[in-house]
């Protein structure tokens, strides 16, 4: 910016600039030219001005050569426009002005839109303070940092970067280079990004500063970006050679194994695919060999994580063979030899193998240079199987010491004794997250006949192997510190008991939010002792476990000091319980207290915002005694609540967006359900309470069975137009038309789910055909007759398919359709096709390589001989094989386990072995398997011929075996999971 405004009209000679703009002039325009004068620069009205053909402009001979070495060149020197006093310019009318005001003293606001144009006026014209302050707004808007800060977008960007490229100026490509590799994760999301050009992309992942959350983030924008420019590179020579030149900087060894499984169909990636696999397998199968290559400087890098001073997330998820030593070499400097340490200190562990069962090897962190990255608060390590989690926390705590969020999923190896050593290491962590797979032994939904845990007689030697030392500072303290922590996650983990749960506790005085879904070796007071000495909780996952009556007395209870509570705003007249504050309480299928208690804590919740009471005993005065407001997510699915208790609840809150109250049979009574009473609703279940209730919510997911119809669809349309997610279940019955107007109904939906509903083509095809943001699309059990045609149209955005008992005449042909149709499935899921055989197999693993689930039940003979092609499926996380065919080998489980790295989850039953059983691993041999269920049945006597057996099977009982850091529990139940 100049200095103050000064006209110049004191001293001086005057000079006439014409200014006309090549681009812009138009001989039959009305308004020719015009005449204005810097003295009145002030009061320029550039609307009308830029009407005109020419503009000429009066200004001070001297004011011009003392800002404008142009100018000073042109009018002090021999030229013959020196002597003359009108001037001819060529140039973009509005920007020649913006210079002239500039030079006269008057601001100019330097942006986006205006820097190439104002830049090249200002270098042109020599008016070098322009010239550094449009180099200080670029600096500026590139240095900004996080979304909220960007000044520039990428198509700005590409304009600017062209800009620099063509007048040669090194300072502006660099600036936009370096702008998107620290911003690539935002950019790579931008529309315009496939508009990049190729060298502007090449420089930017060469880049120093590229900051990415993981490399499959920059793998998957370099596949977006030649998919989108496959034809101008087709044109080209020398393409095939530029695309795998570009390709080779992503750093393989850092790939998740399902990313780069599901990539094998990617025309331009199939190549690295395939080798990154290779590649994958190797590192886990040779640990120590591959771990020693790894500090070798010429391999080092493509293991070595991509880390900035701008990097804020670390994501490794989805990585079995990342291990400790990988990740230390990372956090050492690029020019240290990592071979002459590192590789010294692998050689002796991997020739004590034998003895890493006794004793625990340690690497004295101090000869070793860690880097530290302030900027990191978030890592995400989960599915890291051959990660040693204890030693991984301690890596991270000495290079991330910023570290706020760490996701830590499926890691059975971690022993939650040892979670206040978690929390010495990392002082500033606020939310852990160390879920595993929820097992299906709830003791209140299944009838058990027999269970027994043996403990491990040795380690896994894949998760030994890698350990790095617990430092001194990692003893564990008798007196708890206080942490920061605020967020627990212990989802599933039945290793977690009553003892553990109250040390984690004390390490964590200020936590608002716990989740212990399914933690079935916690019992009541385990968790009523929690509530009572984590007093700022305000959110309680509970569902499945052993909450109760001692728990809902802990959530009355009174708060001990209000003081330590400034914030809390208290009603008068109001009694203080620590339910009164809380925003998330889920508590489905849990064994409910008495009525009198549940009345009391709903009555105690007026700030709820998300409440599950799904499988529960409540009635309808549970509900009539909740008096929030402020509820968006309501689950009573499968209980006995009334269409009345469920319109009194939701009418008292506009805004709900999640409903889900499939399996009730009372929904349809619009008398309420409370013994003793013949209570009507105030407002009735008629079509004027729905379009009431469609005016007042906005529904985002709702899950509805009994009583919901087309006449519930058409009434309830204003609330479900922005849904996303629909399950409809027993019970209701939409028909044709409700089927046909629910696309039109609500256009933004990426899951449907439909139970017992009769559908055709018609109206699948219609389905199928307008949600282009389906991912999800179950048909379970559904009646009317659809054919192959209807999955004949492209759904690239699917990733969820479920079509159980609705495809029987599915054959291979109809199978290869299907996988042309769907080409990005990650979840597959058939029931009851019947027709399919073994060449199924091969059809689904080359059609669908990065599958994470696979559910095959009743489907002809896909196993009669065997299971050997849907191991290629590498990234496979949950199987699913029974009644397809006695062929399963007796050692499929452990086939499985070892060739399948990310198997966790695997479901058989004995009717499809082979030998009539199957052998069961051990602890060592079972890799990544946390949970096996094989059903038993047995064929009951034709009634006729007692020779005979009937076709059908009949079930006899499951075996369930689910391993977790502690040990593995073997049970016999009657239900078939």
């Amino acid at each position: 910016m100049a200095s103050n405004p000064d006209n110049g009209d004191g001293d001086g000679e005057w000079i006439l600039l014409r200014c006309t703009d090549p681009h812009l002039a138009d001989p039959d325009s009305n308004h020719p030219d015009i005449l204005v004068s810097t003295s009145e620069i002030s009061s320029w009205d550039f609307p009308v001005i830029l009407t005109h053909q020419v503009v000429s402009i009066k200004a001070t001979r001297n004011r011009l050569t003392e800002q404008s070495s142009y100018f000073r060149g042109l009018l002090c020197g021999s030229f013959s426009e020196s002597c003359l006093n009108c001037i001819s310019i060529q140039w973009n009318q509005e920007i020649f002005m913006s210079i002239l005001m500039f030079i006269f003293g008057f601001p100019v606001n330097v942006t986006a839109n205006n820097f190439p144009p104002l830049f090249e006026a200002a270098l042109f014209f020599g008016v070098d303070m322009l010239l550094s302050n449009c180099k200080a707004w670029l600096i500026d808007a590139t240095s900004s940092k996080g979304l909220c800060s960007l000044k520039i977008q990428v198509d700005d960007v590409i304009h600017i970067w062209k800009f620099g490229i063509e007048h040669v100026h090194d300072f502006i490509p660099e600036r936009c280079t370096s702008y998107l590799a620290r911003n690539f994760m935002w950019a790579m999301y931008c529309e315009d990004f496939p508009c990049l050009p190729f060298n502007l992309l090449v420089s930017c992942v060469k880049h120093v500063d590229l900051t990415v959350d993981s490399e499959r983030h920059l793998a998957d924008a370099l596949i977006v970006w030649l998919t989108a420019n496959a034809e101008q590179f087709e044109s080209l020579t020398g393409t095939r050679n530029d695309c795998s030149g570009i390709l080779k900087e992503i750093r393989f060894g850092l790939l998740p194994l399902w990313f780069v499984a599901g990539k094998r169909r990617c025309r331009c990636f199939y190549k690295f695919a395939k080798e990154s696999i290779e590649a994958i397998h190797n590192l886990m199968a040779h640990q120590s060999k591959s771990t020693r290559n790894a500090s070798r400087d010429d391999e080092s890098c493509q293991l070595k994580i991509r880390l900035t001073k701008y990097t804020k997330k670390v994501d490794l998820s989805g990585c079995p063979h990342m291990n400790t030593t990988i990740l230390l070499i990372s956090m050492l400097p690029g020019s240290y030899n990592t071979h002459i340490m590192l590789s010294k200190y692998i050689e002796e562990r991997s020739n004590s193998l034998e003895h890493l069962a006794r004793y625990h090897y340690r690497i004295e962190w101090a000869p070793l240079p860690t880097l530290s990255f302030d900027a990191v608060e978030e890592v995400d390590i989960s599915n890291c199987r051959s990660m040693h989690l204890e030693a991984a926390v301690e890596c991270l705590s000495k290079s991330f010491p910023s570290l706020r969020v760490l996701t830590a999923a499926h890691f059975l190896n971690f022993k939650t004794k040892n979670f206040c050593q978690l929390v010495l290491n990392c002082p500033l962590l606020e939310e852990v997250d160390l879920t595993v797979d929820v097992s299906p032994i709830i003791p209140t939904q299944v009838s058990i006949l027999s269970s027994s845990s043996a403990m491990p007689s040795h380690v896994s030697a894949f998760v030994e192997m890698d350990s790095l030392p617990l430092s001194a500072s990692r003893v564990y303290m008798s007196r708890p510190m206080p942490s920061n922590i605020t967020k627990l996650t212990l989802e599933g983990r039945v290793d977690v008991n009553d003892y553990d749960l109250k040390n984690i506790s004390e390490f964590c005085s200020s936590l608002h939010f716990l989740n212990v879904r399914g933690c079935t070796s916690i019992t009541d007071a385990g968790i009523s002792g929690l509530i009572l000495r984590c007093v700022k909780l305000d959110s309680l996952l509970v569902c499945d476990t052993s909450f109760g009556h001692d728990s809902v007395l802990a959530l009355l209870s009174a708060i001990p000091d209000l003081n330590l509570f400034p914030d809390w705003q208290i009603e008068s007249n109001s009694t203080m319980s620590l339910a009164f504050n809380f925003q998330v309480l889920h508590m489905g299928g849990c064994k409910c207290p008495d009525e009198a208690l549940l009345l009391e804590l709903m009555s105690q919740t007026p700030k709820l915002k998300s409440l599950c009471l799904r499988e529960t005993e409540i009635g309808d005065r549970t509900l009539h005694s909740f008096y929030g407001s402020s509820l968006e997510m309501l689950d009573v699915s499968n209980t006995e609540v009334s269409g009345a208790a469920l319109a009194h609840i939701i009418t008292r809150n506009p805004g709900l967006k999640c409903l889900k109250a499939k399996s009730c049979r009372n929904l349809f009574h619009q008398k309420s359900m409370i013994e003793g009473e013949d209570f009507l609703s105030p407002v009735s279940l008629s079509k004027e309470w729905y379009m009431e209730l469609g005016k007042t919510c906005k529904f985002e997911e709702i899950e509805l069975g009994w009583g919901f119809s087309l006449f519930s669809l058409e009434a309830l349309k204003p609330a479900i137009t922005p849904l996303r997610a629909i399950t409809v279940g027993l019970g209701a019955s939409l028909g044709q038309k409700a089927l046909e107007l629910l696309p039109v109904t609500c256009p933004l939906l990426e899951s449907v789910v439909l139970y017992f509903q009769v559908i055709t083509d018609h109206i699948l095809m219609n389905l199928v055909e307008s949600l282009r943001h389906l991912k999800l699309l179950a048909l379970c059990h559904c009646l009317g007759e659809i054919s192959s045609g209807s999955f004949k149209f492209s759904m690239p955005n699917l990733r969820k398919l479920r079509l159980e008992r609705v495809t029987p005449w599915m054959t291979n042909d109809d199978l290869v359709i299907l996988t042309q149709s769907c080409a990005n499935l990650i979840e597959l899921s058939l029931l009851g096709c019947r027709l399919l055989n073994s060449d199924s197999q091969q059809i689904i693993s080359s059609g669908w390589p990065g599958l994470i689930s696979v559910h095959l039940e009743d489907c002809g003979e896909v196993t009669r001989y065997g299971v050997a092609s849907l191991f290629e499926c590498k990234a496979v996380e949950d199987i699913l094989l029974r009644h397809n065919g006695p062929g399963i080998q007796r050692n499929f489980i452990l086939d499985a386990a070892s060739k399948m790295p990310m198997l966790r989850k695997l479901s058989l039953d004995t009717c499809d072995a082979s030998e009539c059983d199957f052998d069961l691993p051990d602890f060592a041999s079972r890799y990544s398997l946390s949970m096996v269920k094989i059903a038993r049945c047995k064929r009951p006597r034709c009634a006729f011929d007692l020779r005979k057996s009937c076709r059908a099977p009949v079930h006899r009982e499951t075996l369930v075996l689910v391993w977790n850091s502690k040990n593995l529990t073997r049970t016999i139940i009657k239900e078939r999971l």
